[in-house]
């Protein structure tokens, strides 16, 4: 396994998982809710800043690696689906929305992982509604842990519901993009 800064930071990324999730096992009483969903909601958005700072930092220095590509996209799979199963405890995310997005997740890896298997991953590499879906969800989860107004202001859990429906519309869509391009193989290896 190679250890530079961005495999450190993926790490970094899934050592955060638990600190988000545990956050909302402390009693009431230690944090208070506010100050919890605080937390919970800056550690969030440092783990997603990791997520692409990780990724600059191995394009730019030249420290891509096959381990780093297996874990990068775990380490978001895991981020993102902790932050919606607690979001879905709290009732603050629909749990067809948390379904749809976690299955979707779980379908795809699936899907590249034997696609890879067979020397086909290329034909569903990441494509550019994938980076979309992404971004909807990464400005979605920390709006919905938040759950407030931000400044007086902006109602952070409007505009995380809405955005989380963006993410939920193009996981769908997304996966029937990459569904459709393994199509072809999958009928031939059928």
């Amino acid at each position: 396994m190679p250890l530079n800064l961005p495999i450190i930071l993926t790490w970094v990324r899934i050592v955060m998982i638990p600190l988000v999730v545990g956050l909302y096992y402390v009693p009431e009483s230690v944090l208070g809710l506010h100050l919890r969903d605080i937390l919970a909601t800056a550690i969030f958005v440092f783990a997603a800043l990791t997520d692409w700072l990780d990724g600059w930092l191995a394009r730019l220095w030249n420290q891509t690696s096959s381990f780093g590509a297996f874990l990068d996209p775990v380490a978001d799979k895991l981020m993102v689906s902790a932050a919606l199963l607690v979001l879905l405890n709290l009732g603050r995310v629909d749990a067809m929305i948390a379904l749809v997005i976690i299955g979707r997740e779980i379908t795809i890896s699936a899907l590249r992982e034997w696609m890879a298997q067979i020397g086909a991953r290329a034909s569903v590499a990441v494509h550019r509604l994938g980076k979309f879906k992404t971004i909807a969800q990464m400005v979605a989860i920390p709006c919905l842990l938040y759950d407030r107004r931000l400044f007086g202001v902006i109602d952070t859990h409007w505009w995380g519901s809405r955005l989380i429906e963006v993410a939920a519309v193009l996981t769908v869509w997304s996966m029937m993009y990459y569904l459709r391009r393994a199509w072809p193989i999958i009928k031939k290896s059928a």
